[in-house]
């Protein structure tokens, strides 16, 4: 795969060594966020991620999720803003970007079996990886805000 970014632990941080940055796209498109089901390896099959991957050497957070979107799932999308960080491991980290699909029509991959568009109330249905389910309040608090409001109407005013 290339090369993974390396940036030294913070101090009190866990583990030793070097921390990698994995990112990861929740992409919303029509009120609902996609999300990718686990092919490999063995022991996360099964497991719903937000699509995503390592970020290479010289490579911003930002531009990583748009090529491994397009490696993925030969899709563009837009970078918005970050959306969290979880931990994966001691020396792994998964940052979560909001992203909005430009171009294309997702497709599964090598990594994904299925792909799901999940509306905020069907968040909970699939098993997530663990990281990814402590993003899915931020998640959910994104894609609220996206909702469009009702346009406001004064009553008897009889004007639409």
């Amino acid at each position: 795969m290339g090369h993974t970014v390396a940036v030294p632990q913070q101090p009190g941080g866990v583990g030793r060594g070097l921390m990698r940055t994995v990112v990861g796209a929740a992409i919303v498109c029509e009120r609902r966020v996609l999300a990718a089901r686990r092919r490999t390896p063995a022991n996360l099959a099964g497991l719903w991620e937000f699509p995503g991957g390592k970020v290479e050497a010289g490579e911003s957070e930002s531009a990583a999720v748009v090529r491994e979107c397009r490696e993925e799932l030969g899709i563009s999308v837009a970078v918005e803003r970050q959306l969290g960080r979880a931990p994966i491991g001691e020396n792994l980290e998964l940052v979560l970007y909001a992203a909005t699909l430009t171009q294309g029509r997702p497709t599964s991959s090598a990594s994904h079996d299925l792909l799901r568009w999940l509306a905020i109330d069907e968040l909970t249905t699939v098993r997530w990886l663990e990281p990814d389910e402590k993003l899915l309040n931020a998640v959910e608090h994104h894609m609220s805000r996206r909702l469009p409001r009702a346009p406001f109407r004064v009553p008897g005013s009889g004007s639409a």
